[in-house]
């Protein structure tokens, strides 16, 4: 096999089981070393030491860290750790998860808020570890978990979908932000049977949707080509992307600009066809400027 990710130096969250185990033997299949965390990871016999010496024993490198992504101190003394032994941090998947499902009507605001903690505020927490010092290298590869449920929608996930589409638009940012430094973010939307998901699909489902059916979405976002702002979508050795498009739209005139004339066309707004992909949020106001900006036609005011 090809070393993609040779000496890289890849911390993986929530990588004990899962998806997350899948993640790290796979970034050690391709030469990198790994910073396997997970709760509890230094105990004896942890799901984390289990993946540690399973990466040792295809001759990979790896150690155990068992920092609180919601803790943002403990996230920092785990960076430093990883920065003190092998000397930087190429690599970061942000993999930590929990699951509180209910319908909304159900959910209490401590469920939800617990969800969005580990989620969003974990993977943001992670990523101002790991920023300056990927900044600082002119390299860095980070990969925020998000899902179809976020994306799309999933009754009694109100709590999870908000947290993975917020996930998507730290990643929009990031990007842009990360661009000139050599630091490319990325989202992974994962479809595989995990400790998450069990209780969820059938018992043939779950035999197609292996978590390392996954992983190789992963190495494509982290490897030294990968792309920048993707959202990749990985299950049972499907790969596909999700894009969030804009519209080409209408434009009211000043005099036909009332709620009326709106919902009368709305079909005409949610029209597919020539949509877009904005670079920016910016280009919203550039396609909402460039359609209200009148051109003279016979003496009739029509939008450009």
């Amino acid at each position: 096999m090809t070393k993609l990710l040779h000496n890289k130096v890849a911390i993986v969250t929530g990588a004990g089981r899962g998806l997350g185990r899948a993640h790290a033997l796979e970034l050690a299949r391709h030469g990198a070393r790994v910073v396997v965390n997970d709760i509890g990871a230094r105990l004896p016999g942890s799901p984390a030491e289990s993946v540690v010496k399973a990466i040792e024993a295809l001759g990979g490198t790896a150690f155990a860290n068992d920092a609180d992504v919601t803790q943002p101190l403990q996230v920092a003394a785990m960076v430093e750790d990883a920065v003190a032994r092998w000397g930087r941090v190429d690599i970061l998947v942000n993999n930590a998860g929990i699951l509180r499902d209910k319908s909304f009507a159900r959910m209490s605001l401590e469920d939800f808020r617990l969800v969005m903690e580990v989620h969003v505020m974990g993977a943001v927490h992670c990523t101002h570890a790991v920023w300056n010092v990927m900044r600082g290298q002119q390299y860095g590869r980070i990969v925020m978990t998000t899902s179809s449920s976020g994306l799309y929608g999933n009754f009694g996930q109100a709590n999870y979908g908000a947290a993975k589409m917020a996930l998507v638009g730290l990643m929009q940012t990031l990007a842009l932000e990360g661009e000139r430094y050599n630091v490319r973010v990325n989202c992974l939307a994962p479809t595989a049977a995990t400790a998450m998901t069990e209780e969820l699909l059938t018992a043939e489902d779950l035999a197609l949707l292996e978590p390392g059916a996954v992983s190789p979405g992963l190495v494509a976002l982290v490897a030294d080509g990968a792309p920048t702002r993707m959202i990749l979508l990985a299950g049972a050795g499907g790969f596909e992307q999700a894009n969030i498009t804009m519209t080409r739209g209408i434009f009211l005139p000043g005099d036909e600009r009332d709620a009326e004339a709106l919902i009368a066309r709305l079909d005409e707004v949610a029209d597919r066809e020539g949509e877009s992909v904005p670079a920016t949020g910016f280009d919203q106001l550039r396609h909402e400027v460039a359609k209200a900006k009148p051109v003279q036609t016979h003496g009739l005011r029509e939008p450009a």
